[in-house]
């Protein structure tokens, strides 16, 4: 499996808090960036997937809506997770 339980943590303690911080904005955007990239690289391979399709469709959206709540709320939080995760050019 690509995402088990010591992957989550690792992402959690460098994005979050600590390693049990799933809940803060930046370990989520992180957690959706990182399941966002292995999906793309799966539909590389495998254009007609579209159930892969639709579920990376929806991780965007839910990406999205966190980064704008993120942003409305903390905009150095913003700043910084973006940076980190190199979303925004």
């Amino acid at each position: 499996m690509y995402l088990d339980a010591a992957k989550k943590q690792e992402i959690f303690g460098t994005y979050g808090k600590s390693n049990t911080d799933t809940g803060s904005a930046e370990s989520q955007i992180a957690l959706f960036s990182y399941r966002i990239a292995r999906l793309t690289e799966h539909m590389k391979l495998n254009r007609k997937d579209y159930s892969t399709e639709r579920a990376l469709t929806m991780l965007v959206g839910k990406r999205r809506a966190m980064l704008a709540y993120l942003k409305e709320r903390d905009i150095e939080r913003y700043r910084d997770i973006v940076k980190k995760l190199g979303l925004r050019k």
